[in-house]
């Protein structure tokens, strides 16, 4: 049964102003893969920044990561991990730093020439480390995801939220343990900055 803090909040729409939608339950129907990356399931009328903080709080609190890969619009899924993985630089390879280098220039003009330049860097890469899978969440944002000069492919839409999860998940593995709780709470909170910013 719902209770009081449980039912949509008036700050929560502003607070959601870049996710894909408001209501969690319809990002769950418009992106239903999300489901197969988590089993938190939000409840009836629930805002996703309000999901989000249940889930920092409940038993599996990587599932807030989860969600705001995917919750977050393509462009800004993007920067959020790109900041996330900058606040953790040491557990990064140099190709993952140089991958996000990449992922920055995408952000801040996402052309199509940046995103070409980021897919095809991501796709050429020795090993998918976090920055690598950022990379590719960038590069699976729109355009083809075939490599250039052969007939265009459209990337499905959950496939940048899959992507920055798993570099997003793979970085914080990558933290010591008596720090990543500290470390996931910063990422969460960020993303909640990130929701709502102008």
């Amino acid at each position: 049964m719902a209770t009081a803090t449980d039912m949509p909040r008036p700050e929560d729409a502003s607070a959601a102003a870049n996710m894909r939608c408001v209501i969690a339950a319809d990002l769950f129907r418009d992106i239903p893969q999300i489901a197969e990356d988590m089993a938190g399931q939000p409840l009836p009328g629930q805002t996703a920044p309000a999901f989000l903080r249940q889930l920092l709080a409940g038993a599996i609190p990587e599932e807030a990561v989860t969600l705001a890969a995917y919750a977050l619009r393509p462009r800004h899924s993007v920067w959020w991990a790109h900041e996330c993985l900058q606040s953790v630089t040491e557990v990064l390879a140099d190709e993952d730093r140089r991958m996000l280098e990449l992922c920055a220039q995408w952000a801040a003009d996402p052309s199509e020439p940046n995103r070409r330049r980021v897919i095809d860097a991501g796709m050429a890469a020795t090993a998918r480390g976090p920055g690598v899978w950022i990379g590719l969440g960038a590069g699976w944002s729109g355009g083809s995801m075939a490599p250039s000069g052969l007939p265009d492919v459209a990337p499905p839409p959950f496939l940048t939220g899959r992507a920055v999860n798993a570099g997003v998940l793979s970085a914080l593995a990558r933290v010591a343990r008596e720090d990543r709780r500290r470390r996931l709470a910063h990422f969460v909170g960020m993303a909640e900055v990130l929701a709502r910013a102008e």
